[in-house]
């Protein structure tokens, strides 16, 4: 029955994209409509083989002898464990409602079957990369991917339009490059492409490699670090992240798909090869340092910005950079929960954001403004409620999580960082409440503790139970928080300036939000503007990428001219 799941899941999605291709003389829209089903049938599927899964275990499925050269020639293999089928469900769940949307959104366009086709064999590609059953496989179908986002920009003749479909491209190639790298050097080392050899042959001979003379890096290191540079591209991680912003000229349901399905990659990526990242320390520093530095650069751009698609783009960055964060932290089960959260979520509100963009095109007056008086609704039982349940009730709450749930705070930085990021998450909204002036202080006081509970039970189940669930070893666990934890001293150097750092920012809003008069020093509301100025032009990365091109493509040009003896 579980085989039959594995096999029946990609190949309804493949289905749907013939029956959408195929000529006949009912009309193109009824085929369109028709096609939704065998992709509904497929999230059926993929919830009934994660319910199996969990029950009895994972499957893997051969097309090809892993000791023969046809694992590299033919290497179509399945292998579906619990995080397979997770990855399955979210991309089948979510794909069944984009397409359903779509059929009604693209209707008048010219090319809307081609366009409904390559959305469906987008999803048979993703089901195929998330339960592929070697690195190799996995990489085939991470190209093929790469080839489609280039596709799926759609409408090719528009100028700007083509232009980001190339530098998606043109980026993606360079993190793909670095992917094939590591699996060659997998191969050399461990002679192996499948994955639980590959961890088991890691782990039982550790290696050294030989970069220069005298200096030495463990093989595993050098390894994950290849693969992590994969997972940056597709994740649009920073400095390759532009690939995104670049492609927003899509049509929004196929940002519908990207931002819940295809930017996760990174992510599974790294989940899936979590045996082989936690055994090196450096590369999941690497990881936390890059995912820290994208969730900053992404969220302030993400202000900066006056367009919805771009500020809906810059968001994902951000979000992306905490979803690596997070698994440089050695908190795998965290980032998966991060990605699903965050995928359900950016789906709907990028099928929603064309209707907004259709509407405020037709009507002048849309969005409506908002006129508010600043100085008015100001309540001492608000901020008071906020006061209590952004710093004494989430200290309570970790004196009753480590007394009721054993969760050894001293001992595990990540487990610390996640606690962290509750408070930081639970605050934030509780400063958004205290906007709603609105309604009486009361009631928002109310919603405060209750936005606090849920953030709290949220979190804490993607600890326990999710965590539980994806790697039900806890010893597994444990070995990734150690093999991620940071100097003692800069840990507690990091946690206190962004603790310090995100007070000072809430006061500085709310004090402006209410009218208060804030003294601030000339020259930094100066450096405040010029700032404004840079990320409003997202750091002028785009023209700095020109340039270094047009530099790279006159510099081959010269010495092409030299080789070929032109110039003396």
């Amino acid at each position: 029955m579980l085989l039959l799941l594995v096999l029946i899941v990609p190949c309804l999605l493949l289905a749907a994209a013939g029956i959408v291709m195929m000529r006949g003389e009912a009309p193109r829209f009824n085929r369109a409509k028709a096609s939704a089903y065998p992709i509904g049938l497929a999230f059926l599927g993929a919830i009934g083989a994660l319910a199996l899964v969990a029950s009895e275990g994972p499957i893997t499925v051969r097309f090809y002898d892993p000791d023969s050269v046809a694992s590299f020639i033919i290497p179509i293999g399945f292998y579906v464990d619990r995080l397979s089928a997770v990855m399955m469900t979210l991309i089948t769940g979510v794909s069944t409602i984009i397409y359903c949307y779509s059929t009604s959104y693209m209707y008048q366009d010219h090319h809307a079957r081609r366009y409904l086709a390559l959305i469906c064999l987008t999803d048979f590609v993703l089901i195929c990369m998330v339960s592929s059953g070697n690195l190799m496989m996995l990489f085939l179908f991470w190209q093929i991917l790469s080839y489609l986002l280039y596709l799926l920009a759609h409408n090719h003749v528009h100028a700007a339009t083509l232009a980001g479909a190339f530098k998606t491209f043109t980026l993606l190639r360079i993190a793909d490059t670095a992917f094939l790298a590591g699996i060659v050097l997998a191969y050399q080392l461990y002679g192996t492409l499948e994955f639980h050899e590959l961890f088991a042959r890691a782990a039982a001979a550790p290696m050294t490699l030989s970069i220069l003379p005298g200096m030495e890096i463990s093989a595993t290191t050098a390894l994950t670090f290849l693969l992590f540079i994969g997972a940056m591209g597709k994740s649009a991680q920073f400095p390759l992240h532009l690939w995104l912003p670049g492609s927003l000229f899509a049509p929004t349901p196929v940002h519908a798909l990207l931002h819940a399905g295809i930017i996760n990659a990174g992510g599974f990526l790294i989940n899936r090869l979590a045996p082989l990242f936690g055994m090196s320390s450096t590369t999941l520093h690497v990881a936390f340092v890059v995912g820290t530095l994208t969730a900053a650069l992404g969220a302030t751009m993400m202000l900066a910005q006056n367009d919805i698609k771009k500020t809906l783009g810059f968001s994902t960055i951000g979000q992306m950079g905490y979803m690596i964060m997070e698994c440089g932290l050695g908190a795998f089960s965290l980032a998966v929960f991060h990605l699903i959260a965050h995928g359900l979520f950016k789906a709907t509100v990028f099928l929603n954001c064309g209707n907004v963009i259709h509407k405020a095109r037709q009507e002048p007056h849309f969005p409506p403004m908002d006129h508010v008086d600043d100085k008015a609704g100001f309540s001492r039982l608000t901020w008071a409620t906020g006061f209590v349940t952004t710093l004494f009730i989430p200290l309570l709450i970790l004196l009753a999580t480590h007394g009721v749930l054993r969760i050894p705070l001293l001992e595990s930085q990540g487990t610390v960082i996640i606690l962290f990021f509750i408070w930081i998450t639970s605050s934030q909204a509780i400063l958004t409440l205290t906007r709603l002036r609105a309604v009486a202080s009361w009631k928002v006081s109310v919603i405060m503790l209750l936005t606090l509970l849920f953030i709290v039970f949220v979190y804490l189940f993607a600890v326990e139970s999710f965590t539980a669930f994806l790697y039900p070893n806890p010893e597994e666990v444990a070995s990734y928080f150690k093999a991620a934890d940071l100097p003692d001293w800069l840990f507690d150097l990091m946690v206190a300036m962004a603790a310090l750092m995100t007070i000072f920012g809430w006061t500085y809003l709310y004090m402006r939000a209410h009218g208060r008069m804030v003294r601030m020093p000339t020259w930094i509301e100066n450096i405040r503007i010029r700032l404004y100025t840079v990320f409003l032009n997202r750091m002028y990365a785009d023209e700095l990428y020109q340039l270094i091109g047009s530099m790279t493509a006159q510099l081959v040009h010269r010495i092409d001219k030299l080789e070929r003896g032109w110039s003396r």
